[in-house]
Order: structure tokens, then C-alpha cells, then sequence
């Protein structure tokens, strides 16, 4: 089993949970896994996987002027699908059961 593409990812800063879809090199095109997991396991396993952000606006820039989306912390992909392969080959039973979409 090895992670082959990241479909979408969501990282709730308020629950610490990352919420990511994605696919097995075994899954078609039609299949996606889902899997909701505690952020803290992330670091357990000695990853960060948040990006650096960059800040483009200058002080100026008004808290009401916040582009929508701008509150989705971005997470570096490559790093997601390391971790998701160590993850999975240490705790196979919590590999997610492949959905037809």
C-alpha cells in the first residue's frame, strides 16, 4: 500500500483533526479514501507539515478585507504523503475502506 495522490486535505485548528482524502496506487480513478486523524499523531511520528505562510498584505490591509478560504492552513503535500505511508504501514487496520464517488 502506498499513498499515490492527496484528493483534498482539511487541518481544523480547533479540533487538531486533519481530514484527508486521497488515493492508493492499488485505486482506480472512481475510488477515494477518507480518513479523520488526530493532528497530534502527526507529530508523534516527528513530522510538521504546515507550511510556512507568507504574509502578502502590509499592515493597511483591514481584518474585513480577509480573502474567503484565507483561514485553510496550507500543509506541505509531500511531507502529508510520507506521513500518511508510515502511518498506514505501522497501523494497517486503520487504512480507510476505498468509496466509489
Amino acid at each position: 500500500m502506498e499513498i499515490k495522490e492527496i484528493i483534498s486535505y482539511f487541518l481544523n485548528p480547533s479540533t487538531n483533526v486533519l481530514d484527508v482524502s486521497f488515493r492508493t496506487i492499488e485505486d482506480s480513478e472512481e475510488v477515494l479514501r477518507t480518513d479523520n486523524i488526530d493532528y497530534t499523531y502527526v507529530e508523534d511520528y516527528g513530522f510538521d507539515l504546515v507550511s510556512e505562510s507568507f504574509d502578502f498584505f502590509d499592515d493597511d490591509f483591514a481584518d474585513d478585507e480577509i480573502l474567503e478560504g484565507e483561514d485553510k492552513i496550507e500543509l506541505d503535500e509531500e511531507e502529508l504523503i510520507i506521513f500518511l505511508n508510515e502511518y498506514y504501514t505501522i497501523n494497517p487496520d486503520a487504512l480507510p475502506k476505498s468509496e466509489f464517488y
